[in-house]
């Protein structure tokens, strides 16, 4: 099996990569070449293929073409703060880069002619196709009504992988990703940052302004659980799905649960070091989510952290291993 990983220098792609790696397969079937693709890649592991450039130059696609991946993992984009920001850099980065990615999947895998399957393209989309506010609950019946330009370009991906499996060339599976944690504390263009960011400060003991209330609820997911998850999403069996694009099973929790959970988990008083300073647009976006009906989902396999404890101490501890799960699942 040949896969391929864009975005694969970023905080949930090389995540991934090192999980594809360390396994050496997908399911039952071994990975015979493993290739990261990205703007710029760091020093990969040895037997790791690199596809260094921009998604959106022809070389890189005659690379993509050329390697023909059997399975390929779509993460390359720009965060959502600095899409909308520049609109025109996410339409190159998120839309045209996406919808370029497609074709040229689709193109290499006819020209090999035969009965083969049509690749399998697993793509990272976000929860932030949906509108503000949100309703009660959300489910797959929920619209979506994107109200930033990062929401829109991933639907509109969505939507053009969906026909490109109703068409059979290629089988696609959107995975509509939540607030992931815990990214590196470093600038990142994402007005969500503070949810990895509280995690980082208060391990470390230290202070940290939080800019939404103790009340302010979000779905929550660790990095090594969501790069589970999209191994998962290439295995599924999604041929019989009317839909091609789900939310992740997630954990609710309000921002005062997760700081109560990380005082008991790192001996900290996260309630004296975390002072509340909401900021009204990032608690309107960031701060209400509401229940998910995520059963369509899990049927299917997929999987949240299980425990609140689980998800601190899976983001921020890399060796950590929840002793109650499946093997399959670590």
């Amino acid at each position: 099996m040949r896969v391929l990983v864009t975005g694969a220098g970023g905080f949930i792609g090389a995540t991934l990569l090192r999980l594809l790696h360390a396994r050496g397969r997908i399911g039952e079937r071994p990975i015979e070449l493993l290739a990261a693709a990205d703007q710029r890649l760091p020093a990969l592991d040895a037997g790791i293929a690199a596809i260094e450039g921009d998604l959106g130059s022809r070389e890189v696609r005659s690379r993509i073409a050329a390697l023909a991946p059997d399975v390929c993992f779509h993460l390359a984009a720009v965060p959502g703060g600095a899409a909308e920001a520049d609109p025109a850099l996410s339409r190159r980065v998120n839309l045209d880069a996406g919808l370029d990615l497609f074709e040229t999947l689709a193109c290499a895998a006819a020209s090999r002619g035969g009965q083969a399957a049509p690749p399998v393209v697993v793509y990272a989309s976000t929860i932030a196709v949906y509108g503000h506010p949100l309703p009660e609950v959300v489910s797959p019946s929920t619209p979506t009504r994107p109200p930033m330009t990062y929401g829109a370009h991933k639907l509109a991906c969505e939507v053009v992988l969906a026909d490109y499996s109703r068409r059979g060339l290629l089988d696609g599976r959107a995975l509509r990703l939540p607030g992931i944690v815990a990214r590196p504390r470093a600038p990142s263009g994402l007005v969500s940052a503070y949810m990895s960011d509280v995690m980082h400060a208060l391990k470390a003991g230290e202070s940290f302004t939080c800019p939404v209330g103790p009340e302010a609820t979000a779905w929550w997911m660790s990095a090594r659980r969501c790069a589970q998850n999209l191994v998962h999403a290439a295995l599924m069996d999604a041929a019989a799905e009317a839909e091609r694009a789900w939310v992740l099973p997630v954990l609710r929790l309000s921002m005062a649960e997760l700081v109560q959970t990380l005082s008991q988990s790192y001996g900290v008083d996260g309630p004296r070091l975390v002072r509340y300073a909401p900021q009204p647009a990032v608690q309107a976006v960031f701060g209400r989510y509401p229940p998910l009906d995520d059963r369509a989902a899990r049927a299917l396999g997929l999987r949240d952290d299980g425990t609140a404890t689980a998800l601190v101490r899976r983001a921020l501890e890399p060796g950590f291993e929840d002793p109650h799960e499946a093997p399959a699942w670590r």
